[in-house]
């Protein structure tokens, strides 16, 4: 199993099994209708909602726009303040130098805080083939590790099982990584909590090293910011001796004024709640004070090559707040696995080809085009990252990238075909002609065989005229 789901199938055919599963559609409908209706309510308590959203954008482009300055700061703050800084330009660097950190402290083991950062580099696993357990302590990060599953939403990564595949879960794996789930585990939700609050206790109270991401990271004073609702971050960030914090080089902002407007916007997006039960910020090493030494390791890993992209860079605004997950129509009935990533939903659609590039990869390549365009992700986004444009701009670059391919795609034969016509008037006349002749095949054209069949499932051919318009014009005005 890899986190970045290296091996998965095209969008179209994951989309095709998973709908095949009626129990998870029933999961991810009930879940995501829950946490959407709850955004709604709080969302509609600020009047001001439109005004921060276009803040929150604002703010985003213009750091992008000197990246670069903030980023040279954030490391100048952050060392006078005892941390150390890494630069990482891919996974392999970055979990190359976690591994490094445990090795020096013989470490055997560390604990994390919810982190989409370590997952999409993989560093669970590499840190496994260098004999160090990584213990996930977020409870749908548990669920999703102790069931030997996959992530499937960026918010709640086990929002595809219910309370029973939990007990179960909980039931036959905990006591094979630490303490056992007791006999008489039933599914309800404050049981199974407590389950995980006694199964990660101990690993709490051992662990030498900690692992987190970043929501934020403040260049003005070398603040980083994790926001989280159960308290295992706060665990994490202060009971271990070493802190090592991987975070993606998008989540700088300069000051604390712009972080004020991306706590209001983040909390009430993702879960639906006025403010975070935990707020938990650190600033390097504090003697005597939570861990006593401090790593930070900035992370590229393809957010360059998207902020190079005119259309796309604005992905980088995210803030990870999933409110796009649970308002998609796709997402609500296919679920994240679909996606072969980390990053599903139309967020993921969008983040995954602009860091990786489109052109090399048939799965990469497929996510564009996982999208009605509804424009419902766009409604909701707190930094209004215009998802749907993005995905067209995508989908002409997957079609660039395979201009001269050989073989040709099927659809790139019939759109030099359909150019080829359509160039020429007396080609296209000839055309019409012959489409009216054959108006009494059209009903057999609505079902056609071999690769045909794909398109027309899912499409009515149109109805053919019994004349063109240029046979008509030349029958009534010659």
């Amino acid at each position: 199993m890899t986190a970045t789901f290296v091996g998965m199938p095209a969008f179209p055919d994951a989309a095709r099994e998973a709908l095949a599963d009626s129990q998870l559609r029933h999961n991810l409908t009930h879940a995501t209708h829950t946490i959407r209706d709850k955004r709604a309510r709080v969302v509609a308590e600020v009047p001001e909602w439109e005004e921060l959203r276009q803040a929150g954008a604002d703010l985003k482009d213009a750091t992008l726009g000197r990246l670069d300055e903030h980023l040279e700061r954030l490391e100048q703050t952050l060392t006078a303040r005892g941390a150390v800084v890494h630069w990482a330009r891919d996974a392999a660097e970055a979990c190359r130098i976690v591994a490094e950190v445990a090795k020096a402290h013989d470490a055997d083991e560390v604990v994390k805080v919810k982190s989409m950062a370590t997952q999409e580099i993989g560093l669970n696993e590499a840190l496994a083939a260098e004999g160090i357990a990584a213990w996930e302590t977020d409870l749908a990060e548990l669920i999703v590790q102790l069931g030997d599953d996959l992530p499937s939403h960026i918010l709640v990564p086990a929002i595809h099982r219910n309370r029973a595949e939990i007990r179960e879960i909980f039931r036959t794996r905990m006591a094979a990584s630490g303490l056992a789930a007791p006999e008489d585990l039933s599914d309800d939700p404050g049981e199974l909590a407590n389950a995980a609050r006694l199964h990660l206790r101990e690993k709490f109270l051992r662990a030498k090293i900690g692992v987190s991401g970043a929501n934020f990271a403040v260049a003005e004073t070398g603040t980083l910011v994790v926001v989280e609702s159960e308290g295992n971050g706060r665990m994490c960030l202060t009971l271990p001796d070493v802190l090592v914090s991987v975070v993606g080089i998008e989540k700088v902002v300069p000051t604390w004024a712009e972080l004020d407007v991306f706590l209001r916007l983040l909390p009430r997006s993702s879960t639906g709640e006025r403010m975070n039960p935990y707020t938990s910020m650190w600033h390097g090493v504090t003697p005597g004070d939570g861990p006593q030494e401090v790593h930070v390791v900035l992370l590229d890993n393809g957010r360059t090559r998207a902020l190079a992209d005119r259309v796309g860079r604005q992905a980088l605004r995210c803030i990870r707040c999933s409110a796009c997950l649970n308002v998609c129509p796709v997402y609500e009935r296919v679920g994240g696995h679909a996606y072969g990533s980390v990053y599903p939903g139309p967020i993921g659609a969008i983040l995954n080809p602009l860091l990786r590039g489109v052109g090399d990869d048939a799965q990469l390549d497929s996510l564009p085009y996982a999208s009605t365009l509804c424009g419902a992700c766009y409604e909701v986004c707190p930094v209004k990252i215009d998802i749907p444009s993005v995905l067209v701009d995508l989908r002409a670059q997957v079609v660039d990238a395979h201009r001269g391919a050989r073989p040709p795609k099927a659809e790139a034969v019939a759109m030099r075909t359909a150019s080829w016509t359509l160039s020429s008037a007396s080609r296209l006349a000839r055309a019409e002609r012959l489409v009216g002749r054959a108006r009494r095949l059209i009903p057999w054209l609505a079902r056609l065989p071999g690769p045909g069949r794909r398109w027309t499932a899912a499409r009515e051919a149109p109805a053919a005229p019994r004349e063109s318009f240029r046979a008509w014009w030349h029958r009534t005005r010659r």
